[in-house]
């Protein structure tokens, strides 16, 4: 056996899944999908083919083209981390059809009851799989070594609409033998069902495998954009308010990084539970509720979403032990399209709040420094437990850092070269390295190129953005401890970042009554932006100021958000003497978890199982 992933039994001497044909049947009642999956393999096969499983029931497994069975077997016991190895013996085998069920707990999946939705009368679905979610829906080869096109059919009820990561080809009645096994065509063409079918021609990681299915509306936003959502008028509006600037993005993502390949970008906002900011899926964007602000500042989290589009999508880390792949490119790319669309200043406090959050990942990670590198070993890690701002802030870095060495038309021009060579490929530092090397003649002798991928912490020739209004901010953040709030006049344009960076400068532990005043002036705890929210109630649980406790308990019940409930969770849970936040934490999360999508509520368990 000849693993090429740590988080995936995908063996490097079995050919890789190049297509894989989906009939989904949504069972709302039981929380799980029937389904059966056709894998096409890149080369017929003789001997084991190993599959990645999680929590799936696999019900048989034949040759397509005869319908006899083939032999498969399932790991006795499950790998905390990998899940269940599906082994098929195939003989001269190209293509195998599984039929299976997911579980009503797949890790991927998160089934809303009609009381979570926002119109309380129909439920919900939706995916998240990044980084190795994709096994706990259909069996497959769940790294994004191994690329695959795939075509789905999903059967749904008929009061009920579907999107997918893929191109929507049409919504149509059921038709008898089209399960291909996934359950009896009585079931598949039962009353009051419809069957949506889409298409993903390109090939991506499984990772990018999504859908969502419920009461669905959406606005029309641009010439390639569309804004889907609950079918709540209101959400739907602000959503496309909010968005109104994506086509403008997308032509100066164009501009900088080549053609936008995957035609259109439409984006999905999801109810509170979703786990992430966004989730850069092909066509169909992911998006949290909370970007939408008001007042077009969550655009942002679009721009680093589409700037996956071409570095993450296009050009994907082949493991996520190479990750900073995905998100230090994409996280420069999107601030130099925030550069472009709104502006240096706005760019600089990006790049600001990101230095800041880098500085405290070396804080979190000082008993492990393993994770403060860009190049990681993963070996028996969990991904989603070492997920952090390394890999954005410190990529970011060292990228920023080259374009320094070589001057910004250069790096531009290297940037087009590289998304050119590589699209559609999964790759490694190392192949990464040697690009730079080839293309960039003496790079190596300039700058420390195994210290910034290979070393831990923050190497010495990064740096905080130069502007006005970044160090104007910190300055008024130091002046806080000698007890020093800001003028009116001071703060007057300030937006929810300009706040955000503020908040995360201040100093971690303040006097209760410090916090009071500062919210008694400016009113942070009933932000409607929770990074602002969120920032403050850090400092208001750190500062044991308990008039703020409900406030805590009440946010962490609103949203599902990882980048809100960790540090939260945390500050209650984490030090010495502080019993009644840490029984605050546990009842919390008794009384919330069923809200949260399962990736978010392992990961509170873990900080709680850390720290109670």
């Amino acid at each position: 056996m000849a693993p090429i992933d740590p988080h995936s039994y995908t063996d490097s001497t079995h050919p890789f899944t190049t297509h894989v044909s989906l009939s989904l049947y949504f069972d709302f009642p039981s929380f799980v999908v029937r389904g059966s999956a056709l894998l096409s393999l890149s080369a017929p096969h003789t001997g084991p083919l190993f599959l990645d499983t999680r929590s799936l029931s696999i019900l048989s497994v034949t040759d397509p083209l005869n319908k006899t069975p083939l032999p498969f077997s399932l790991s006795s016991q499950p790998d905390p981390i990998k899940g269940t190895l599906l082994t098929v013996t195939l003989s001269n085998h190209s293509q195998l059809l599984v039929a299976f069920t997911t579980a009503p707990d797949s890790s991927a999946i998160q089934w809303l009851s009609p009381p979570q939705t926002s119109n309380k009368t129909l439920p919900f679905v939706y995916t998240q799989c990044q980084p190795i979610h994709a096994r706990s829906i259909f069996p497959c080869q769940d790294t994004p070594a191994a690329r695959i096109r795939y075509s789905a059919k999903l059967n749904v009820p008929s009061q009920l609409s579907a999107v997918m990561s893929a191109r929507h080809a049409e919504r149509r009645l059921p038709v008898p033998g089209e399960a291909s096994m996934a359950c009896d065509d009585s079931i598949w063409c039962g009353e009051n069902r419809m069957v949506e079918d889409f298409v993903m021609e390109q090939p991506i990681p499984p990772y990018l495998f999504a859908f969502a299915v419920g009461e669905i509306g959406h606005r029309e936003v641009g010439p390639r954009t569309r804004v889907y959502a609950e079918s709540v008028p209101a959400v739907l509006d602000a959503a496309a308010k909010e968005f109104e600037g994506t086509e403008h993005m997308i032509r100066q993502g164009e501009q900088l990084f080549g053609p936008y390949d995957w035609e259109r970008f439409d984006l999905l906002v999801l109810p509170p539970s979703f786990p992430y900011g966004g989730m850069e899926n092909p066509r169909m964007v992911f998006l949290t509720p909370t970007v939408i602000k008001g007042d077009a500042s969550g655009a942002q989290v679009v721009a680093h979403e589409l700037a996956h589009s071409w570095t993450g999508n296009l050009i994907t880390n082949k493991t996520n032990e190479h990750f900073w792949l995905n998100e230090g490119f994409t996280t420069y790319a999107e601030r130099r399209i925030v550069e472009a669309v709104q502006g240096e200043d706005r760019a600089a406090l990006n790049i600001g709040i990101g230095w800041r959050g880098l500085n405290e990942e070396m804080e979190r990670f000082k008993d492990n420094m393993e994770f403060t590198k860009l190049k990681t070993n993963q070996e028996g890690v969990d991904p989603d437990d070492v997920y952090s701002r390394v890999p954005y802030e410190k990529g970011f870095q060292f990228l920023w850092r080259i374009e320094r060495q070589i001057g910004r038309p250069a790096f531009d021009e290297f940037i087009k070269k590289y998304i050119a060579t590589f699209k559609f490929q999964s790759i490694d530092t190392e192949t990464f390295l040697n690009f730079l090397k080839a293309n960039v003649p003496g790079i190596e002798k300039e700058i420390d190129l195994g210290l910034w991928t290979e070393g831990t912490g923050i190497p010495p020739d990064a740096t905080h953005p130069v502007s006005s209004i970044y160090s104007e901010i910190v300055s008024l953040a130091n002046e806080f401890k000698n007890g020093c709030i800001p003028r009116e006049d001071e703060v007057a344009d300030w937006r929810g970042q300009e706040w955000e960076l503020y908040l995360e400068n201040l100093p971690k532990s303040v006097e209760a009554s410090q916090i009071s005043a500062l919210d008694a002036r400016y009113r942070l705890a009933e932000s409607k932006d929770y990074e602002v929210k969120v920032a403050f109630l850090q400092l208001a649980i750190a500062s044991r100021c308990r008039d703020y406790y409900g406030e805590v308990e009440k946010t962490l019940k609103a949203v599902g958000r990882m980048k809100y409930l960790r540090p939260l969770y945390t500050s209650l849970a984490q030090g010495t003497g502080k019993d009644e936040e840490k029984v605050l934490a546990k009842r919390v999360f008794e009384e919330a978890r069923n809200s949260y999508h399962p990736i978010a509520r392992g990961v509170v368990e873990s900080i709680l199982a850390k720290h109670l």
